[in-house]
């Protein structure tokens, strides 16, 4: 028979923990409020802009359990750093534009203009997201930029 005892922290310890971080917390909230998204514009006349939010959601999720079980250390052939990245600066400007679109236009839909403010809440939450990877992005440049030369 198989041994049942755990030889390390199970799938829901390392989520509760990784909820706690600060990354965690952002992913988290990006997952929630992605979701909040998507069932206002569901329930709106104009569904079609819930794609955003939809495509959004799943890169955030992914990014969660890559980053919540530590799969990025393991695969180093990604730089995860840059690809997050990438995915909070392009998730900030989708949502940016796709809410002001929906809050300009939105007249007499109510779920569409409550869609475009959450969307609104939304990209910046992303580019808050962008911001503090930049800067972690930053600093392990400056730290990997020093030079081990000691010639003069």
């Amino acid at each position: 028979m198989a041994d049942t005892t755990a030889s390390g922290p199970n799938c829901l310890e390392k989520l509760k923990s990784y909820v706690k971080t600060p990354k965690g917390f952002i992913l988290a909230a990006e997952i929630l409020i992605s979701l909040i998204i998507i069932i206002c514009y569901a329930s709106s006349r104009h569904g079609g802009y819930s794609a955003v939010a939809i495509c959004e959601m799943v890169f955030a999720m992914v990014f969660f359990g890559i980053f919540m079980m530590e799969l990025d250390k393991q695969f180093q052939v990604v730089n995860w750093l840059w690809s997050d990245l990438f995915r909070a600066g392009i998730g900030a400007v989708l949502y940016l534009i796709t809410s002001l679109i929906c809050v300009i236009g939105g007249a007499g839909d109510g779920a569409r203009i409550a869609g475009g403010v959450f969307g609104l809440i939304a990209g910046l939450l992303f580019a808050y997201d962008t911001y503090t990877i930049f800067l972690q992005v930053k600093s392990t440049r400056q730290h990997t930029a020093a030079s081990t030369d000691d010639r003069v």
